[in-house]
């Protein structure tokens, strides 16, 4: 049995990883965030028609699968190596970190703007025509208005909590990934992932405005201010979570261990 790489070995992949995002021509990036948005929907659309499907026969316990359901969505983003905000955090900063004589900061501001701008931008159509009456099956769209209407009426304080365990999740993710080196490995770890965010629920900011999208788009009475005001506070949370506690402890991890061997 192959021993697990240790975290300063985890960091040196994170940060080779890391370059190759910060590299990446406007074109690439915004191809690959755009394409990010509409892919994670597919989850989403699997939670709506499983739980819908299920829940005559099985009650609460219908958001159970529905969680099951939405984690092959983060398997697609995963594999398919796309660009969604938040989940690129831990890699980006571990490159700027590694490199003592520079801050990169443009280079961060630049990835996560066009990340976080192309990701709606991908998936707000395709959760508009997915709106469509007769394009999604009887039950899943009363499901899926029902989440987007309850993610803007959480306070404040409960809804910064989810975004803020959310962002460790996805961020821990992204360390997690450069931690293994079979695609059946990033199958597993992104599933689980996935399932973890939906039993929360915790909040993922493309996922959670996609969500609330749905539900304006499926008649659920939302107000902009209320959208407005649910995706900053997510993205608080977030940056916070997935930035402030798991990428920041993790790069001080590393740096003190090479410290310590000097």
């Amino acid at each position: 049995m192959s021993v697990p790489p240790d975290p300063s070995e985890i960091f040196d992949r994170a940060v080779e990883e890391g370059e190759r995002r910060l590299d990446q021509s406007a074109l690439e990036l915004i191809s690959t965030s755009f394409i990010a948005g509409f892919t994670v929907v597919f989850g989403m659309v699997a939670l709506g028609i499983v739980e819908a499907a299920v829940e005559p026969a099985i009650g609460e316990a219908a958001k159970v699968a529905g969680a099951l359901a939405f984690g092959v969505g983060v398997v697609f983003l995963v594999v398919g190596r796309t660009e969604l905000f938040s989940e690129n955090f831990f890699d980006p900063t571990a490159y700027v970190a590694d490199r003592a004589d520079s801050w990169q900061a443009g280079p961060l501001v630049r990835l996560w703007t066009l990340t976080f701008v192309f990701n709606l931008v991908g998936g707000a159509p395709f959760v508009y025509l997915l709106s469509v009456e007769g394009a999604l099956p009887s039950g899943a769209p009363a499901v899926l208005r029902t989440t987007g209407a309850e993610i803007v009426h959480r306070t404040a304080a409960a809804e910064f909590v989810k975004a803020l365990t959310g962002g460790m999740l996805v961020a821990l993710l992204s360390f997690l990934l450069s931690a293994v080196d079979t695609v059946g490995s990033r199958m597993a770890l992104a599933y689980v992932v996935g399932v973890l965010l939906t039993l929360g629920p915790f909040d993922h900011v493309i996922v959670t405005v996609l969500h609330v999208l749905f539900g304006v788009f499926l008649g659920a009475e939302v107000g902009l201010g209320a959208l407005a005001a649910t995706t900053a506070v997510v993205t608080a949370g977030n940056l916070v979570g997935g930035l402030g506690l798991v990428t920041f402890s993790h790069v001080a991890q590393v740096k003190g261990a090479r410290e310590s061997g000097e």
